[in-house]
């Protein structure tokens, strides 16, 4: 993530989300569920992306924490006070960094929400996938 992109002075911050996986977790909920959890909860670009990470299972709870952590940093923000977080797509930069695809369906919950951008950031140590997400709005 780029230090600029965090201290965007034309954006100011409306939500925060964190959240933190345990990988082997994640791994034996799938295995449980016949590999159904997988393919209901992760986009086919994701899952393409998983395949040819290093650490398969990691790359998906790191992403499973994004899709989490987005879901605390802005469903406050809708009239619902939820939204389906399997709308959220991560995928990496060409440098490895995570970045939030913004899907129409995502879309919709931003522009009602108000949030103009969705920073996110993914960690992995040992068992566990943490995932942090700042939502911004414009400063009109």
């Amino acid at each position: 993530m780029l230090l600029n992109e965090w201290l965007n002075r034309e954006e100011t911050p409306v939500g925060i989300g964190i959240d933190v996986v345990c990988i082997s977790e994640l791994r034996a909920l799938d295995e449980r569920l016949k590999g159904v959890f997988v393919r209901r909860t992760f986009t086919e670009a994701e899952r393409k992306e998983a395949e040819h990470s290093p650490d398969y299972w990691s790359y998906l709870a790191g992403r499973f924490a994004v899709k989490e952590a987005v879901f605390k940093a802005i469903a406050h923000l809708t009239a619902e006070k939820n939204f389906d977080f399997r709308i959220v797509e991560t995928l990496s930069r060409p440098d490895g960094s995570p970045h939030i695809i913004i899907s129409k369906e995502l879309k919709k919950v931003m522009d009602f929400a108000r949030v103009h951008n969705i920073l996110v950031s993914i960690s992995n140590e040992s068992d566990f996938a943490v995932a942090f997400v700042q939502a911004t709005e414009s400063i009109d």
